[in-house]
C-alpha cells in the first residue's frame, strides 16, 4: 500500500456533502488495485457453502447454508477501506476456479448509473449464482455510505430451488480524520421461492459503545411465519444456528443483564461518536446447543500492508501467458491503471486513470452524436425470473471464447 497521510480527502469531499459520489473523480491514492468487478467476485470466496447446501435433503438446512453464504459474501469488506476502481463501460472480468468448483463472468453494463452484472455457475452444473449491483454511494460529512441496490439470485439446480436477496448497506466512517472503519447494517431477506421459507437477517448498526458492532442475527421462518430456527454471529467472523426458543430465552436474559449494568453505571456519553468502537469482546458468545454454519478463514499475515486483502482477493488480478491468450481484451486484468498501481507506479496509475476516463467520455460523446446506443455483450436487461425486479441476465456464449468486435476501452 501507499501511505495516504499526505492527502486530504476533505479538500475533495467538502464540495459534495449529501451528493451521490459516482460523478466525482477521486485521486487514485484512495483506491485499491482491483476493479469493482473483481471486488464483486469476492462473493464467491466461500463457494463451499453452496456445495454444502446442495448436499442437504432438508430445506431448512439448505436455507441455513444459503444464509451463511450470504453473510460470508460480504465478510471480505471488513477493513477494506480502499475504494475499488470504477469499471469502465464494457469492462469484463472472468474467474475460473477448478479447486472451488465454479466459473464466473461479469460485465459493466451501464455507466450512468453504474451497474455491474455477474453470472457464476458450478462446474458440475449444480448451481447458478447471478446478480446485478448498482452501488449507490452517499457522502454524509464524516462517512460514506454504499447501498448496493440490486437482486442477488442463487439457484440450486439439483433441488430446482431459487433464493433471492439484496446485500446490506456498507458504511465507511472517519473519512476525514481518524482511523477509517467499516460497518454494515440493514435487513437482508432471503426468500426460497419454491417452499416460501424466508430467512430475515438483521445486520446491526454498531450502536452506542459498540456493543452491537458487526453483529448479525435473525430467523428462518416458514410461509406462515413460524420460526424454524434462529441464526446469530458476526459478519466479520462466524454464523451459528440454534433453536428459536433457546435463542429468545438467551436474548431476554442478556437484555436483563445489560439493563442491570446500565442502571449501576449511568450512561455518560450522550453524543454519538464516529470513533471506531471497541467491541466488548472480539468473539461471539456461543449459546449452548448451537451449530456452527460458517467461520471466516484467517487473512494472510501481510494483509495489513496489502490493502487488507484476503488470500482470495490477492490472486484476482493475476494473469499469466496462457490466460492472456484466451481472455478478451476487455478483461480488467489488462487495465493499465490498476496494473500500474499494483506494480507500485502511483503516478503512472493516476495518469492512466485520467486517460481512460477521458477516453470513455469521448466515446460517449461520439455515440450521442451518431445517436447509436451502447450494446452490452454478455448480459441483457430483463426482469428477475423469481421476484420480477429489474435485473441483468446472462445471455450466454462467453465461454465459447469467440471474441470479435469488442470495444476498445483501454
Amino acid at each position: 500500500m501507499f501511505s495516504r497521510n499526505d492527502f486530504s480527502i476533505w479538500s475533495i469531499l467538502r464540495k459534495c456533502i449529501g451528493m451521490e459520489l459516482s460523478k466525482i473523480t477521486m485521486p487514485v491514492i484512495f483506491n485499491e488495485p482491483l476493479s469493482f468487478l473483481q471486488r464483486l467476485t469476492e462473493y464467491m470466496e466461500h463457494t463451499y457453502l453452496i456445495h454444502k447446501a446442495s448436499s442437504f435433503s432438508d430445506s431448512v438446512e439448505r436455507m441455513q447454508c444459503v444464509a451463511a453464504f450470504a453473510v460470508s459474501a460480504v465478510a471480505s469488506q471488513w477493513e477494506r477501506t480502499g475504494k475499488p476502481f470504477n469499471p469502465l463501460l464494457g469492462e469484463t472480468y472472468e474467474l475460473v476456479r477448478d479447486d472451488l468448483g465454479f466459473r464466473l463472468i461479469s460485465e459493466q453494463v451501464s455507466h450512468h448509473p453504474p451497474i455491474s452484472a455477474f453470472h457464476a455457475e458450478g462446474l458440475n452444473n449444480d448451481f447458478i449464482f447471478h446478480g446485478s449491483i448498482y452501488p449507490k454511494l452517499k457522502f454524509w460529512g464524516k462517512s460514506v455510505e454504499a447501498e448496493p441496490k440490486g437482486t442477488i439470485t442463487l439457484e440450486l439446480l439439483e433441488h430446482s430451488e431459487a433464493y433471492t436477496w439484496t446485500n446490506p448497506t456498507c458504511c465507511v466512517h472517519n473519512i476525514i480524520v481518524g482511523k477509517l472503519w467499516i460497518e454494515q447494517y440493514g435487513n437482508v431477506e432471503i426468500t426460497n421461492h419454491k417452499t416460501g421459507d424466508k430467512c430475515v437477517l438483521n445486520f446491526k448498526p454498531c450502536g452506542l459503545f459498540g456493543k452491537e458492532l458487526h453483529k448479525v442475527e435473525g430467523y428462518i421462518q416458514d410461509k406462515s411465519k413460524k420460526k424454524l430456527c434462529a441464526l446469530y454471529g458476526k459478519w466479520t467472523e462466524c454464523l451459528y444456528s440454534v433453536d428459536p426458543a433457546t435463542f429468545d430465552a438467551y436474548k431476554k436474559n442478556d437484555k436483563k443483564n445489560t439493563e442491570e449494568k446500565k442502571n449501576s453505571k449511568q450512561m455518560s456519553s450522550s453524543e454519538e461518536s464516529d470513533e471506531m468502537p471497541m467491541p466488548d469482546s472480539e468473539s461471539v458468545s456461543v449459546i449452548p446447543g448451537s451449530a456452527l454454519l460458517w467461520r471466516i478463514a484467517p487473512r494472510p499475515p501481510n494483509s495489513a500492508q496489502m490493502y487488507n486483502f484476503t488470500s482470495f482477493a490477492m490472486v484476482l488480478n493475476e494473469v499469466d501467458k496462457d490466460m492472456e491468450r484466451v481472455i478478451p481484451k476487455t478483461d480488467c486484468r489488462l487495465r493499465p491503471d490498476i496494473r500500474a498501481m499494483e506494480n507500485g507506479e502511483i503516478d503512472q496509475a493516476s495518469e492512466e486513470k485520467k486517460r481512460l476516463e477521458e477516453k470513455q467520455r469521448a466515446a460517449r460523446k461520439n455515440r450521442s452524436k451518431s445517436e447509436e446506443d451502447w450494446k452490452t455483450r454478455w448480459f441483457r436487461q430483463g426482469p428477475n425470473p423469481y421476484n420480477g425486479a429489474q435485473d441483468w441476465l446472462y445471455s450466454g456464449s462467453y465461454w465459447d471464447r469467440n471474441y470479435f468486435n469488442l470495444p476498445d476501452i483501454y
